[in-house]
């Protein structure tokens, strides 16, 4: 997969690039786990999730926050990371001008910063956003959430607990104009350990491309 250096807020962003092959493609990107906890572009949700939107037929990117990997800059405490995540969607729709359909997808604290993306870029048409951490996190700026999305979540889930994410859910379906989808994998813990992996991808998949079919008609 093609390595990126793009530039960024602090200085230079790491990435992996993966162009699909069709110049009107969609584009993705995806955002990785907290910086301070082990998270980078490589964690396995983040480097799956990736692969999972190429296969569709994404030009996907995915990228190290500032501080992680040859990113440059320090941790910000999310404020940092989130202008990391507008300069990486700059450069993936620079590449990618004649794209109709912009999806962000984020794992854990990145689940959160992409959220806060969507309410400052009116361009994205889809999200997914797995284990979001609703018990770490204040979410009530979605209000209201400008895009349809899926959640996705493990029962067995103990850094992000099932309630605080169904409460999260259950504030977003209040709200009209979107469709929040919720999908709780039993079993499943906060990393989507194996066997769970494959039901959560199955999962995104299946849910991208019938938002895409619809799109489509």
């Amino acid at each position: 997969m093609p390595e990126v250096i793009f530039p960024g807020p602090e200085g230079r962003l790491e990435g992996r690039y993966h162009p699909a092959k069709q110049k009107d493609a969609p584009i993705a990107i995806v955002l990785h786990p907290h910086p301070q906890f082990g998270g980078t572009m490589n964690n396995r949700v983040v480097y799956n999730l990736h692969y999972a939107f190429h296969q569709i037929g994404f030009s996907v990117l995915r990228f190290n926050f500032r501080g992680v990997g040859r990113s440059q800059g320090d941790y910000d405490q999310g404020v940092g990371e989130l202008s990391d995540a507008a300069a990486a969607l700059d450069y993936l729709q620079q590449l990618n001008p004649d794209s109709k359909h912009t999806w962000v997808a984020g794992f854990s604290f990145g689940a959160w910063i992409g959220m806060q993306l969507l309410m400052r870029r009116p361009e994205v048409t889809g999200f997914i956003s797995a284990s979001p951490p609703a018990n770490m996190y204040d979410f009530t700026f979605l209000a209201p959430c400008p895009s349809s999305g899926l959640i996705v979540n493990g029962t067995a889930d103990r850094v992000a607990p099932p309630a605080d994410t169904q409460a999260l859910v259950g504030k977003l379906h209040e709200q009209k104009g979107i469709t929040i989808t919720h999908h709780e994998i039993e079993g499943a813990g906060h990393f989507f350990e194996e066997p769970h992996m494959e039901t959560m991808l199955g999962s995104v998949q299946t849910y991208v491309k019938r938002r895409l079919t619809e799109n489509s008609r």
